[in-house]
């Protein structure tokens, strides 16, 4: 349970600190072919596919695929009073932070060189949501109406016009969607809902299905599991995607002084959402890592996915990692480039930490916060993404469009600039076409 490893006293490279706590890799591996021929098939063949797919995969047979607005109204109707309040409570506070991350438009006047009264020319920065977006929503192992929040909310603060859904039909529910995430597209206004899974929901967003009415979106967000992250991959080019989200990740750094308890139930709550999830603590302090080590073998039995948590725990891709000192765990850390990362040190001065998808602050900022009422976006980068991949937001549905105005004389300042460099690219027509508007 939670292998220890000793890195003090190595001077390692970036490639190095990576190979000493890899990611669980051979089931996305797998999962590469498998998704790319799914999706294929919904392309070619649309509906019976997708039907072939739930029957193969979800055990559902006859299923209405776009679901009736009756079932959401049904949803809503029975959802538990405390769910529904600790939904509408996300809602408000994503929809805060959200507005937050729509840039607004900027006006630049570009002046000529030398003056001289010219007119300037003008560049307008805006940003256009996109069309349609297709938000796609777990529900193997667990089931997350939090999701449901996490994406919706930002591409409708962004002001995309259409928003479709979609969750994996439920042989325990009829065929239906789980009713707590038809609930939560409910409180969000959302009725374009399908009852589709896994990477042939990637697909059918990608390609469209005629014969039940789904057109094709512009953009496809939302977490999943490996062949999901690997349809996302299959149909990007196509469509816009965000980051390809993989089984979750935790990095705790800690010092001495940190609880123990609180980082024990942290990497658990992690762990828990799959065999394949990463549970990760750096610290410089040899007995604070053999205390955490205690506590999650004590607890780990104890919780309701205890199983799935303790194989998570038990495999490659997690770890106590020791470190000579806090600088040593930020550059593992920027290394590794976690999903999340939680800092339970005195000083924990954040700017260190550059690769990070989402980063928690203090014994009092947990990942299960950010999961659910934070504020912030649960939906991150995960296998070193964070590197160069940012979380979803609003700008992942916004697309940066230049507007470029000019008169004659703001033109005129620069016709020798531009026919100099169109005649040294051998594109004489370049410059062609600016003397032109001054002949005669």
């Amino acid at each position: 349970m939670l292998r220890i490893i000793d890195l003090r006293g190595h001077s390692l490279s970036a490639a190095d600190l990576l190979a000493a706590v890899p990611r669980a890799q051979a089931a996305r591996a797998d999962a590469l072919a498998a998704a790319g021929q799914i999706v294929l098939d919904v392309a070619a063949r649309g509906e019976a596919a997708l039907r072939e797919q739930a029957d193969r995969f979800d055990r559902v047979q006859g299923h209405a695929i776009r679901v009736p607005a009756s079932h959401l109204d049904d949803a809503l109707a029975q959802l538990d009073p405390a769910v529904r309040a600790a939904l509408e409570e996300s809602i408000r506070r994503v929809r805060i932070a959200s507005r937050a991350q729509v840039p607004a438009p900027v006006v630049t006047e570009i002046a000529a060189e030398t003056g001289g009264g010219a007119a300037s020319g003008r560049i307008e920065q805006r940003w256009q949501p996109v069309r349609r977006a297709g938000v796609y929503v777990p529900g193997g192992k667990a089931v997350y109406p939090s999701s449901v929040v996490m994406n919706v909310v930002p591409a409708q603060i962004a002001g995309v016009g259409q928003v479709a859904l979609a969750s994996p039909p439920q042989a325990a529910f009829s065929g239906r969607v789980h009713p707590d995430i038809l609930a939560a597209a409910k409180l969000l206004g959302i009725d374009e809902v399908y009852a589709m899974g896994g990477a042939g929901a990637i697909g059918a967003f990608a390609h469209g299905v005629a014969s039940f009415g789904l057109d094709p979106v512009d953009v496809v967000t939302g977490p999943g599991n490996n062949f999901v992250a690997a349809a996302k991959r299959a149909v990007a080019g196509l469509v816009g995607v965000d980051a390809e989200a993989g089984a979750t990740e935790i990095l705790i750094v800690a010092d001495e002084a940190a609880d123990a308890t609180l980082i024990a139930v942290d990497l658990i709550s992690q762990a828990e959402h799959d065999e394949q999830a990463s549970a990760v603590l750096v610290t410089d302090s040899p007995e604070l890592a053999g205390r955490v080590h205690s506590e999650v073998a004590a607890r780990v039995a104890a919780t309701r996915n205890g199983a799935r948590a303790g194989e998570a725990l038990d495999g490659v891709q997690s770890a106590i990692v020791l470190v000579d000192d806090q600088d040593a765990a930020a550059a593992f850390t920027n290394a590794y480039a976690p999903e999340h990362l939680e800092l339970h040190v005195a000083d924990p001065r954040p700017e260190r930490f550059v690769n990070a998808g989402a980063i928690f602050v203090g014994a009092y900022s947990p990942v299960s916060l950010g999961d659910y009422l934070a504020g912030s976006n649960h939906v991150l980068p995960t296998g070193g993404q964070a590197r160069y991949a940012p979380g979803l937001s609003a700008a992942t549905f916004l697309r940066p469009q230049q507007v470029i105005t000019y008169g004659r004389d703001a033109l005129a300042d620069v016709v020798d600039h531009i026919v100099a460099l169109a005649e040294a690219e051998a594109l004489p027509a370049h410059g062609e076409a600016v003397t032109a508007r001054f002949a005669g």
